[in-house]
């Protein structure tokens, strides 16, 4: 019966899945998001294990959300800076080879289109046409042979502030009840709250693959609350440790 759950996305969501470079970005978003709420969520549960202080369950949610958010914004930086300097070298290289060696890039791009199902003497003909300008042929040896978009080689400043961004709002999810109920309230909420968008979020992946919503949003769901689970029983067993949980001695 489930088998045959899908996810059904109206007609603009639709048009979203077939661009492959939308897609990837908003699954990056939602996954960001996804990391955010799973990772505070275990830490706000593994504090409320500890201790009852509402203050300081806050304090280390928020610290938490800004930590990671931090963190995850400069990785995404530094991981997307070095991955366009890379690119933007291997097309330097290649714009001095179509300069200095055109007859050989003729060669290649003659081979590429054959390798299409072009006859010989039409891979030859659209061959030359392309040398005729360089950047032309630099631009279609990048897309035909390396398999680069020269105009879509990504920006590290906006891959880093979506990054900053999903994470903040998905670590936000867990204390949100902390911010305005205190103690079993804000601990009930919080957990109900993270579960919805954990299953929400589940949901979200399993139709960006095509794959049955039930399942993917019970997983998720199963997974962020084994470990905030885990974690407040583990904060549960320090804070009787180090006495920062009276109650539960």
């Amino acid at each position: 019966m489930f088998g045959k759950v899908r996810l059904a996305f109206p007609r603009g969501f639709r048009e979203v899945r077939k661009n492959s470079a939308a897609s990837g970005t908003l699954r990056a978003a939602v996954l960001g998001m996804n990391d955010g709420l799973v990772s505070n969520l275990s830490l706000v549960m593994g504090v409320t294990g500890g201790t009852s202080d509402s203050a300081i369950i806050l304090l280390v949610g928020i610290a938490g959300l800004l930590a990671g958010a931090f963190s995850m914004a400069s990785g995404e930086y530094v991981s997307m800076k070095a991955q366009k300097d890379h690119y933007e070298h291997i097309l330097d290289i290649k714009r001095g080879e179509v300069e200095r060696f055109p007859e050989g890039e003729r060669g290649e791009l003659v081979n590429i289109y054959k390798s299409k199902g072009l006859s010989i003497d039409e891979a030859k003909t659209v061959a030359r046409w392309i040398m005729r300008e360089p950047e032309t042929a630099l631009d279609t040896m990048a897309r035909e042979g390396l398999g680069l978009d020269p105009n879509q080689l990504g920006s590290p400043w906006m891959a880093s502030l979506s990054s900053f961004l999903s994470f903040a709002v998905g670590a936000f999810v867990p204390i949100l009840p902390h911010t305005i109920w205190t103690e079993g309230l804000a601990f009930t909420l919080s957990g109900l709250f993270s579960a919805i968008i954990l299953a929400c979020v589940g949901c979200l992946l399993a139709g960006f693959s095509g794959k049955n919503i039930v399942v993917g949003g019970a997983r998720m769901l199963i997974i962020g609350m084994v470990s905030a689970s885990l974690t407040f029983g583990l904060g549960t067993l320090v804070g009787r440790a180090i006495g920062t949980n009276p109650s539960a001695l």
